[in-house]
């Protein structure tokens, strides 16, 4: 080893997600593997790839033994989509992009006002329908802003204008909203542990709110931002007089914000908030796997300052260093100098970028590219 100092036989965790519009974190897993081989053919290579609550988490869990159940539920635009969720011993790992998620519009359409989680609600209600007691619901990459009205309506709540008709999907209709009626909601959430897994801590409304923070992602615009934010705090006001003063503590509380707004619509529904990769590592059995490595690979597509406030690298890195394990990163492009990969806990990060400048020309070679890199990191720590 020319870089690392390790005396005992090298067992490698890749534990990685995935490289965004390139790779997923299975296939990020499989050129990591290849490349170490190219250069160590007997290597011991584990590998965990690995999400932090946003999309990729149920591929992730699927890769660590979890059984993946499809179901067709309620897209964002209202249409039906297939959607799925993991399942192992009693835990269901339920994924709202599945149902939600921006990848599911067409290129070029957003629906910033009238998106709905109401599929998301079907999602959650099928992992019941399996025998699911634990539900470990992952926010992150949502097309909605509608705070999770949509989801509760799917699970039986009543969402009434003035007229005593169901307000429409998505956010925007919240501000009709006259009466909540929450009393018809699945009973079986009094008795299953929600968990809700997100890398966002923000509150439901204003300035670090979904709307604000979020919304432009999803084609908000200024005017946008503003109408999702007032009828947010409606809503938020609405079930304040259903369901009493917890209803504005949910709407403050950490979490809240997450993908939309729908982390607010878990807290209503009894959710306890846990950091997403903080979680998912204790799900997909991270620290026995830790245990056995004598080096650490992780990454994402883009190691920059988002990478810090709770992304799959760090706290794969934060994890590492605890146990007193080497850890470096692969990624796409690097944005981060070396003293914050360290305080990280990331001794090192080799960028794509190094070997081909051009992102046009990376991202379609990302797992060529990522090869050679898994090379050099076997050459530098492995040798």
């Amino acid at each position: 080893m020319t870089d690392g100092a390790a005396t005992q036989v090298a067992h490698v965790l890749v534990a990685a997600d995935k490289f965004k519009g390139s790779l997923t974190a299975v296939q990020v897993a499989e050129r990591v593997t290849a490349g170490l081989r190219r250069v160590v053919p007997d290597l011991t290579v584990e590998t965990l790839p690995v999400a932090d609550g946003g999309d990729g988490t149920v591929a992730a869990a699927v890769a660590a033994g979890f059984e993946r159940r499809e179901v067709q539920v309620t897209g964002p635009l209202g249409e039906p989509v297939t959607a799925a969720f993991a399942l192992r011993d009693g835990t269901a790992v339920v994924e709202m992009a599945e149902a939600s998620g921006l990848q599911l519009l067409p290129p070029g359409v957003f629906a910033p006002l009238t998106a709905t989680t109401y599929g998301s609600g079907e999602l959650l209600r099928a992992a019941l329908d399996a025998g699911a007691t634990t539900l470990v619901f992952g926010v992150g990459g949502s097309a909605t802003t509608d705070g999770g009205a949509g989801m509760l309506a799917a699970l039986g709540a009543r969402f009434l204008d003035a007229s005593g008709e169901p307000v429409g999907p998505g956010g925007a209709p919240l501000a009709d909203l006259a009466t909540a009626d929450l009393s018809g909601l699945d009973p079986r959430f009094a008795s299953v542990d929600l968990i809700l897994a997100s890398d966002v801590d923000n509150p439901l409304t204003g300035p670090k709110g979904a709307p604000a923070v979020y919304g432009p992602q999803k084609g908000a615009t200024p005017d946008d931002v503003r109408t999702l934010d007032a009828a947010l705090a409606h809503f938020a006001t609405v079930l304040e007089k259903a369901v009493g003063p917890r209803a504005a503590e949910a709407a403050v509380a950490p979490g809240a914000g997450g993908a939309g707004g729908i982390g607010y619509g878990a807290l209503i529904l009894g959710a306890s908030f846990r950091p997403g990769i903080e979680l998912m590592l204790e799900v997909l059995g991270f620290a026995p796997a830790l245990a056995r490595a004598t080096l650490v690979i992780t990454g994402e597509g883009s190691l920059d300052e988002q990478t810090l406030h709770g992304k799959a690298p760090a706290g794969v890195a934060a994890a590492a260093r605890a146990a007193g394990k080497e850890v470096v990163a692969v990624c796409g492009r690097l944005a981060l100098p070396p003293e914050a990969l360290g305080a990280a806990g990331i001794r090192r990060a080799y960028p794509l970028t190094a070997l081909e400048p051009d992102p046009t020309k990376s991202m379609p070679n990302a797992g060529p590219l990522l090869e050679e890199v898994a090379a050099n990191i076997a050459r530098d720590f492995l040798q």
